[in-house]
């Protein structure tokens, strides 16, 4: 994107950076949104996680209103999320006849995608309009592993791969899960791609206030959630984005996905903010 700032004419780009953190990730919709309504086009989106769920839809060439309408509609309708998750199943009733519960009630998350994504993003990145970066984590090597071409939706299948409740990835002779495990906010992955990089931590707030106890799935989402913002608040220490949006989503779940329209009015606020920071920094 070409910006006109005052004191003469600067070629200005920007590059997004979109977190992890579950239903937290709906918030990325009203970045979209503040962007669209700039005229604002990223040159370039890393994602982690929902994050890159995101970053795909938007990549692909959806608008965020158009992102927004998808979401509401899809999760004020819970017979038909509730039928296309017992779709993605990656075990049977016969493993919980066999005593194997868990395989039995996880799911695949490359049946997730199809059954959510299948119409929303294109089969290869290459036919995005935004070059995207998906992160996922190498499970055994410890470390990040990042797709920017070939196949989309497996990588994006992998980066979403939350461990007990989804089945890890295969992909060549790596086994992948969620990107959050590693690389939550992988603003770094842009340097060098953009003049300015806006990065969005959906990982909220500390809530020292809550003393409900979560069940065993909510648990395990809410420690990934601990993981995940001490990995963030590390990198911050020695690097950080031009710009760091921090929608207050600290009060929903990471399952929260029911909650979408509570979460898109909190966004509000974060997407008034961004705003107001890009129109005073590109001078718009």
């Amino acid at each position: 994107m070409v910006f006109c700032l005052c004191g003469g004419c600067l070629m200005r780009s920007l590059a997004l950076a979109l977190g992890a953190g579950g239903a937290r990730g709906l918030a990325h919709i009203a970045v979209f949104e503040a962007l669209d309504e700039l005229g604002i086009k990223p040159v370039a989106i890393a994602g982690s996680s929902i994050g890159a769920v995101a970053g795909a839809v938007y990549g692909a060439g959806m608008s965020g209103k158009a992102i927004r309408r998808y979401v509401v509609d899809l999760f004020h309708n819970r017979g038909d999320v509730w039928r296309r998750l017992m779709l993605t199943r990656a075990g049977t009733i016969g493993d919980m006849f066999n005593g194997n519960f868990a395989a039995a009630v996880r799911l695949d998350a490359e049946k997730l995608v199809a059954q959510f994504l299948a119409d929303l993003v294109p089969d290869d990145f290459a036919a995005l309009g935004i070059p995207l970066t998906v992160v996922a984590s190498n499970l055994y090597g410890r470390r990040e592993a990042t797709f920017s071409s070939g196949p989309l939706k497996p990588a994006l299948a992998a980066s979403i791969a939350l461990p007990t409740i989804m089945r890890p990835v295969v992909l060549g002779e790596r086994v992948l899960i969620d990107g959050g495990a590693t690389n939550p906010l992988p603003f770094d992955l842009l340097r060098g791609r953009a003049d300015i990089i806006v990065a969005v931590d959906i990982s909220g707030p500390p809530a020292d206030d809550r003393k409900d106890v979560p069940n065993a799935i909510e648990s395990l989402y809410a420690t990934v959630l601990v993981m995940t913002s001490a990995i963030i608040n590390e990198k911050l220490k020695h690097d950080v984005p031009d710009l760091l949006v921090q929608p207050n989503v600290g009060a929903f779940r990471g399952l929260d996905f029911f909650q979408a329209s509570a979460i898109l009015r909190v966004a509000e606020a974060a997407k008034t903010d961004l705003k107001a920071k890009l129109e005073a920094l590109l001078g718009l």
